[in-house]
């Protein structure tokens, strides 16, 4: 996938923004030191078993301890970091779902074929887009989950937490999950309490309205619509 943006050129600020959004998209499951050890992240995950929140943990020490043992790898070769970053996507992220709430009224009678494209349309803009951040990934970050919320009798879980940057800034995360097969997905991501689903599907409305899911689909393949996460 070609890069959209240089990490070089764009300021600090903008620099933190991009690696907050790549976390929270790219693998969805918070791509930051957990505030707990290995150890403690395993006796969590133990305990709670498969819980979303475990799920939360458990994948932000193994993606956080990849990044950094291949970071001069992926520096050489972004193919490689674009082969991470989907592998984790697909596997934590329900991105059919996610495409048909962006979708909204635009999705309803779709095919599922049409709705796989634009979610796969959508993912690779995504990760085009923020991905290169993660090359400059800041370990100093860390995660805090803060709390497990049921809701809707269960069937969605919202998963409360919290980055920790080194100054003492803090950013809110949070991740609605529900259950596919045996497994928890995450189908939404909100960052400061900004949904992705609902920033995306105000992005997409107007293209949506003039134009065929496959049109659209077809634009952000080619780069003339980009996905942006506004933040």
């Amino acid at each position: 996938m070609k890069r959209s943006q240089s990490a070089a050129r764009v300021s600090p600020r903008r620099l933190i923004n991009q690696t907050l959004v790549a976390a929270a998209i790219a693998t969805t499951l918070a791509l930051a030191v957990p505030s707990l050890s290995h150890a403690q992240a395993a006796v969590a995950g133990a305990t709670l078993r498969d819980t979303p929140s475990a799920q939360v943990l458990a994948n932000s020490t193994r993606i956080v301890a990849t990044l950094e043992k291949r970071r001069a790898e992926f520096k050489k070769d972004p193919a490689a970091l674009d082969k991470f970053i989907s592998s984790e996507f697909n596997q934590m992220f329900d991105r059919d779902y996610a495409a048909r709430l962006v979708l909204g009224r635009h999705g309803r009678g779709a095919s599922d074929a049409d709705v796989k494209l634009f979610a796969d349309a959508l993912a690779d803009s995504l990760m085009s887009r923020y991905g290169s951040a993660l090359i400059n990934f800041d370990t100093g970050l860390k995660v805090r989950v803060k709390s497990e919320t049921p809701l809707r009798n269960g069937a969605i879980v919202k998963v409360s937490s919290e980055f920790l940057r080194g100054g003492g800034q803090t950013t809110p995360v949070d991740y609605l999950m529900h259950k596919t097969g045996a497994k928890w997905q995450v189908f939404d991501v909100m960052v400061e309490g900004v949904s992705f689903v609902q920033t995306f599907r105000s992005q997409f409305d107007g293209p949506l309205s003039t134009k065929s899911i496959k049109q659209v689909a077809d634009d952000l393949r080619a780069g003339r619509i980009q996905a942006d996460a506004k933040q």
